[in-house]
């Protein structure tokens, strides 16, 4: 912000901020009292001026006992009362206070576009020179498409998912259209998501939400995609920091689920709701539009406020993350539950997975790839096994498909209509003898070391619980064999896409669950054992002895 020469300590110029009782205005007439180069007249709807308990002896506190700042009670509808409040002022704030309590379309509107209007109009009658206007980056979104380095260039767009973007977005338009008129300049900032000590809105109802779901016994979605960020920075990061940081309050279980898995998740709940809602008392948590809102990146670019503002952010976002999370610590005294895991640290299943490709495909962490093996998968079920064709023909229908692509492809050109095609090398085609041998003897060792070694150790005869085991095994394999194979492949094909990550989420819960179960069953052995008639008793603690006797003697040997 730009101040004028004759502006000083001895000689400070008159400013007004509109809605200077709003979380931004609380923090902007802060900053313009300590430069100490304005007089601050402060304008609400609130009948006085109130100061809270953090205000008492503040730099505020102290510019109203010596009238450096001021009070006027002010409804933006009203231009008479616009006027009153800013007449004398060089810079006028207009900080768009809207009470989003209020659930009223017509007064968000009546507040937000007519009252722009009217100070507006308000400046030009009082001479004002400078109107700044707090706008919204939300101006910018049409709630879908992501927006990736974007600056002032970008346009309005044709409609928007939510009615106070729409009025926000006309209220900036009569913002820039009268910039230059009777003498007045005009412009509009547009801050996205911000949030710090104080904070009314953001981060309350992200905590609100949070406990309001898990009072009634609901899994709060974490959706875990981009958010929005005010400066050029990875967004995962932000995230992490509001996990870690103010949701780290709240109670598990959590569950991170891609955006496009909640997406169609919540768009069948909301068909289901419209068609069934007069019948069913139930109202969808979550709605399209917010999924589509956390689900998409938002970046912009602050050069030109850098270059000709001389813009430099004053406090960095880590440092804004902590002292936010301070100021509302509070909210963690009733918690006794403060637990954190470490996100860095392989979880049990990506170990089981191996680590890698597969690993991120069955635990969501590249939804392209997932998606796309998810659907090939579906295919060639579909395919083979739901077409009602034997296997043999749904095998060659397959391979004239894939040749036919194939040449396709390989008669077209590099490039075709500006878009460079890609061909596909030979190497593709070709299975190393080195590949091969390494999957053949992981192949050989498994079967020695498993189907061999527990096929052996039944035949001595001597271990009974492994004996059970494989009983049990083979009893529930005769059970899953007794369903036709299509219903199989499906039930496994959608539990491997969701077994995995829901265990991830899960691990504590599920190991805590394993070892309670093996308690069970190991109480439930003694308290067999026990009971068990003396002969047969006798029976197996003889053939358990001669095992181990055997096995001990094969190992001197």
């Amino acid at each position: 912000m730009a101040i004028d020469e004759s502006s000083s300590k001895e000689n400070p110029r008159i400013c007004t901020v509109l809605g200077g009782r709003s979380f931004i205005g609380r923090s902007l007439v802060q900053l313009l009292l300590k430069s100490e180069q304005w007089t601050v007249r402060i304008a609400g709807s609130a009948p006085s001026l109130i100061l809270d308990r953090k205000e008492q002896n503040s730099i505020l506190s102290d510019a109203v006992s010596i009238g450096r700042a001021s009070y006027f009670q002010v409804d933006v509808r009203e231009k008479s009362q616009v006027c009153e409040a800013i007449e004398g002022s060089t810079v006028v704030f207009h900080m768009d206070a809207l009470d989003l309590s209020v659930h009223d379309i017509y007064h968000h509107y009546m507040v937000t576009v007519q009252g722009t209007k009217n100070v507006i109009n308000a400046c030009r009658e009082c001479k004002v020179k400078r109107l700044i206007y707090n706008s919204s980056a939300d101006v910018v979104f049409d709630g879908v498409h992501s927006i990736h380095n974007g600056d002032e260039s970008l346009p309005y767009p044709w409609r928007y998912e939510d009615r106070l973007s729409d009025f926000r977005s006309q209220a900036e338009a009569l913002i820039l259209f009268a910039n230059g008129t009777d003498g007045l300049l005009t412009c509009a900032l547009r801050p996205s998501n911000v949030f710090g000590p104080g904070d009314t809105h953001f981060i309350p109802y992200l905590i609100g939400e949070a406990r309001s779901v898990r009072a009634k016994g609901m899994v709060k979605i974490c959706v875990t995609s981009p958010m929005l960020t005010m400066l050029p920075m990875p967004i995962f990061v932000q995230s992490k920091l509001y996990v870690q940081g103010w949701l780290l309050w709240l109670e598990r279980p959590w569950i991170h689920l891609p955006a496009m898995l909640v997406l169609i998740v919540v768009v069948l709940l909301e068909w289901v709701h419209k068609k069934f809602g007069p019948h069913i008392n139930c109202q969808p948590q979550l709605n399209p539009s917010l999924v589509h809102f956390l689900s998409c990146t938002r970046t912009f670019n602050c050069s030109n406020a850098q270059k000709q503002l001389g813009y430099s952010p004053i406090v960095s976002l880590e440092e804004g993350v902590t002292l936010t999370i301070e100021s509302f610590s509070h909210l963690s005294g009733d918690s006794s539950y403060l637990r954190y895991r470490d996100c860095n640290k392989p979880s049990k299943v990506d170990k089981l997975l191996g680590g890698g490709k597969v690993a991120d495909i069955l635990l969501w962490r590249d939804e392209k790839k997932t998606f796309t093996c998810l659907l090939a998968l579906v295919f060639l079920l579909c395919w083979f096994f739901l077409s009602g064709r034997t296997f043999i023909s749904s095998m060659a229908r397959l391979l004239v498909l894939v040749s036919v692509i194939l040449f396709i492809h390989g008669i077209l050109p590099f490039t075709m209509f500006g878009f460079a095609i890609e061909k596909i090398p030979p190497s593709y085609f070709e299975a190393s003898e080195t590949v091969l041998k390494d999957r053949l003897t992981f192949l050989a060792t498994t079967w020695n070391e498993g189907v061999v070694c527990t096929l052996r150790t039944l035949a001595q005869g001597d271990d009974w619980s492994l004996f059970f085991k494989v009983a049990c095994s083979l009893y529930f394999l005769k059970l899953f064999l007794s369903f036709s194979f299509p219903v199989m492949a499906s039930v496994g094909l959608v539990l491997a896409f969701t077994i995995f990550i829901v265990y991830e989420q899960y691990e504590e819960e599920v190991d805590k669950l394993l070892i309670t179960s093996h308690s069970y069953v190991k109480k439930s052995k003694e308290f067999l054992d026990g009971h068990l008639p003396p002969f047969l008793a006798a029976f197996l603690s003889n053939n358990q002895r001669l095992g181990q006797d055997d096995r001990s003697s094969q190992k001197h040997q």
